[in-house]
């Protein structure tokens, strides 16, 4: 054999090593048997690495695809419906609420007072209820209107003049019942009972021409 036909063959056995040592070496120059990649997943590697390290491709779970896919469509369904269809928004579902509240609510039932039972002299003898009547007043409407009924905050209670109905006791109860929102009184009728309320009534009534010290200046009608 001629010399330069050996150094072809040598050449060319160089070549049949070279390609088998590259068979093993991925894209990025290193070594499937040195990134210990299983043969079937070769196709999954991706190219790229770093440090040496490198990615498998794995496709995720059908379920969960299917899930995300459905939460889109979802969310799109929705924004369609509440925002630019018939749905109704978070003010409107509030309206509607408060309405269902407040037919489920009870009305208030106007307390009906006896005057005639509101005399000292009368067979009921109001003198605990007088008593009952001062502990509510203490409690709840001396903050406003003073400790002895002469006015603070609120209008005096024991003179001869009335910025809301005629001082009877009904016009009092009503006015305990629901309040006078405009001027700060709130309604007492979901905090006292109806006896506590008529109570309270006959307290006051009981205050008027008592004129204590320090009284507020009249407001109102004189009756």
């Amino acid at each position: 054999m001629k010399p330069n036909s050996l150094g072809s063959v040598q050449r060319r056995r160089s070549r049949m090593s070279d390609s088998k040592n590259d068979s093993n070496v991925n894209s990025s120059g290193i070594g499937n048997a040195q990134l210990d990649v299983k043969p079937d997943e070769v196709s999954l590697l991706l190219h790229h690495n770093y440090d040496g390290i490198q990615e498998l491709d794995h496709p995720l779970p059908r379920w969960w695809l299917q899930i995300f896919y459905a939460t889109i469509v979802f969310s799109a369904l929705y924004v369609g419906y509440y925002m630019v269809g018939p749905g109704l928004n978070l003010r409107q579902e509030l309206d509607i609420a408060l309405k269902e509240l407040d037919l489920k609510r009870p009305k208030d039932v106007p307390i009906v007072m006896d005057e005639k039972a509101l005399d000292p002299a009368s067979n009921e003898k109001p003198v605990d209820h007088l008593k009952l009547g001062g502990a509510v007043f203490t409690t709840r409407c001396s903050p406003c209107h003073g400790p002895q009924g002469g006015g603070g905050i609120g209008p005096n209670l024991t003179d001869d003049f009335w910025l809301h109905g005629k001082g009877t006791a009904n016009d009092i109860a009503k006015i305990v019942q629901v309040g006078v929102t405009e001027k700060g009184m709130p309604a007492w009728s979901a905090v006292l009972e109806n006896s506590e309320i008529k109570d309270v009534v006959l307290y006051v009534k009981s205050l008027h021409g008592t004129n204590p010290p320090g009284a507020k200046s009249p407001q109102g009608t004189k009756l």
